[in-house]
């Protein structure tokens, strides 16, 4: 008998756990490698510099549960000034797999500025395609990403999430 309250309580505490880890899952979204959102690279050399440029371990900057790195103290207090003028678009991951529902990783050196944000994508054939018609693409993925917000990358290839669009809108 003791044994199965022992189990009961162990199994109790994994589901703290899992929710806790759920939870901490939702509350980033943002796509990082290596530990920093953009790979490490300068969310604000894209805007101020002629292009992507590594950050510096000793400029960082916590935005939505996710750690930014920046070549410079200026770069960092402007970004810190404000964040939704620099972030990538949704959290970083590409823009064209966004548009398609999905979540997927990025190469920070392929990107582009359209309007003031910055979008980025998978690879440079990817790119090829997101640019056919990027206002509908960006449609889509403005769309897509309220709804699949929360979700691991790993859960949107096995949950069908109401209210998706595919590609270009």
């Amino acid at each position: 008998m003791r044994f199965f309250g022992l189990l009961r309580t162990a199994l109790a505490s994994l589901a703290v756990l899992a929710f806790a880890v759920t939870a901490q899952a939702a509350e980033t979204d943002t796509f990082t490698r290596d530990g920093y959102a953009l790979s490490g690279y300068d969310a604000v050399s894209y805007f101020k510099d002629s292009g992507p440029v590594k950050g510096d371990d000793a400029y960082t900057y916590e935005y939505k549960g996710a750690k930014y790195r920046f070549a410079s103290a200026d770069h960092r207090d402007a970004f810190a000034a404000n964040p939704a003028k620099y972030a990538p678009a949704y959290g970083g991951f590409c823009a064209f797999g966004t548009a398609m529902g999905f979540k997927v990783p990025t190469d920070p050196k392929v990107y582009k500025i359209v309007d003031g944000k910055l979008y980025l994508n998978l690879n440079g054939g990817v790119q090829k395609r997101w640019e056919k018609d990027i206002p509908g693409f960006i449609r889509g993925a403005e769309n897509n990403w309220p709804k699949i917000v929360g979700y691991s990358a790993d859960d949107l290839h096995k949950v069908k999430v109401p209210g998706l669009t595919v590609g270009a809108q």
